[in-house]
């Protein structure tokens, strides 16, 4: 009967990866990474590579100490750059949100884009303007036919009201403005929503 070989004793002060991750409470995955890093250092021993325990102890606490003083290793940039991105999505999903409640106020017609403003108040002014061309060729006759400058003014006066008159009837269209917001969204509007 052959004998069996006897196994080779651990060197004292050096252990193994899984024993390792037993004595930090990680797996022995992630020593593998702090040893791919740089962190944690094996050794060669005459039962193959080994952990130095008081060696990667200190290691490892030092690595935990700059981790947490924020001067953490690559794994520190990847998570930071998560963070980041985490940030970003969080930014961009609550501009969307901002941007769904702008656009709910408008078609609610709580907000109008300049644009629809802007548009709306050319409409008044090209009134305005229009009332402004007509007012001569409204007074030309009148005013030709009389022979004092009072009873002229008179006549101006009288045409200027009615125009002012005319104008203060202007007023906010809530309609004009949902129309607007219809043709800028190319909505159409079906026979059954006419009322």
């Amino acid at each position: 009967m052959a004998e069996k070989k006897a196994k080779p004793q651990e060197p004292a002060g050096y252990c193994t990866t899984a024993v390792l991750a037993n004595l930090f409470d990680i797996t022995s995955q992630w020593v593998g990474e702090l040893t791919k890093n740089g962190i944690l250092r094996k050794h060669d021993t005459e039962v193959g590579p080994r952990y130095n325990v008081v060696e990667a102890t200190r290691a490892y606490v030092k690595h935990l100490r700059e981790k947490a003083a924020g001067r953490g290793d690559k794994d520190d940039t990847v998570a930071e750059k998560e963070a980041q991105k985490l940030a970003a999505e969080v930014r961009i999903k609550e501009a969307k949100a901002e941007y769904t409640e702008l656009e709910l106020q408008e078609l609610q017609g709580q907000m109008h884009r300049s644009e629809d403003v802007e548009k709306m108040t050319q409409q008044l002014i090209y009134t305005i303007r229009g009332m402004m061309i007509a007012l001569p060729g409204r007074l030309a006759v009148d005013v030709a036919g009389v022979d004092d400058a009072a009873e002229a003014s008179v006549i101006i006066r009288r045409e200027v009201n009615a125009i002012l008159d005319e104008l203060s009837n202007f007023k906010y269209d809530p309609d004009a403005y949902a129309q607007l917001v219809r043709e800028r969204q190319k909505w159409t509007v079906n026979d059954e929503d006419v009322q």
